[in-house]
C-alpha cells in the first residue's frame, strides 16, 4: 500500500501477485494463506443442518462456535447463526455439475423442491432454465438461502 493508501502488487517466485504495504514494507499473506468458506445464515441452525445433512446427503466437517462446516469439492461452506432473514433474490451458494438431470432427479427424490420462474430473460421448464451457456436450476434451504445447481454447456 502506497503512502495514499493504494496497493503495489508484484510477481512472486511462485508467479503469484503478491501485494506490499510500502509505508511499513510488510508483505500482506492474506490471499495465500487464509482460507475462503461461503456464509449462509439460518435463523434456525438445527433445522439448516438437518436439511444440508437428509435433504441434500452431506455430512458436516465440523460444529463450533462460528456455525456448521460443510466442503463441497474441495470448497469450504459454513451455515452460521443469524437473527436476520436470508433475501433468496440471488444465487447465494452455486454447484456446477457434470449431469444436472440426474442430480435433480436424486435430489427431488430427498424432498428438494426447485424454483420455477418465468420472466422475460429467465424461463425454466421442469425447474430448469437453458442459460445458452449452462442449463441452471435453482432451489431454497431451509432458512430461504437460494442454491443454484448448473450443468455447463459445451460451446462448441
Amino acid at each position: 500500500m502506497h503512502l495514499d493508501g493504494s496497493l503495489h502488487t508484484t510477481e512472486s517466485d511462485q508467479g503469484m501477485t503478491r501485494a506490499y504495504n510500502h509505508a511499513r514494507e510488510t508483505y500482506l499473506d492474506i490471499w495465500d494463506t487464509a482460507v475462503a468458506e461461503a456464509t449462509l445464515p439460518a435463523k434456525d441452525l438445527e433445522r439448516a443442518k438437518n436439511f444440508y445433512t437428509e435433504r441434500l446427503g452431506l455430512t458436516a466437517t465440523s460444529q463450533d462456535a462460528t456455525g456448521i462446516h460443510f466442503v463441497v469439492g474441495g470448497s469450504r461452506f459454513r451455515l452460521f447463526r443469524s437473527g436476520g432473514s436470508a433475501s433468496g433474490s440471488h444465487t447465494q451458494l452455486a454447484l456446477v455439475v457434470s449431469d444436472i438431470s440426474a442430480q435433480l432427479l436424486a435430489l427431488r427424490a430427498r424432498g428438494v423442491k426447485f424454483e420455477e420462474y418465468d420472466y422475460p430473460n429467465l424461463k425454466t421448464v421442469d425447474g430448469v432454465a437453458d442459460l445458452g451457456y449452462a442449463r441452471a436450476a435453482w432451489f431454497k434451504d431451509s432458512e430461504g438461502n437460494l442454491l443454484g445447481i448448473a450443468q455447463l454447456t459445451s460451446t462448441t
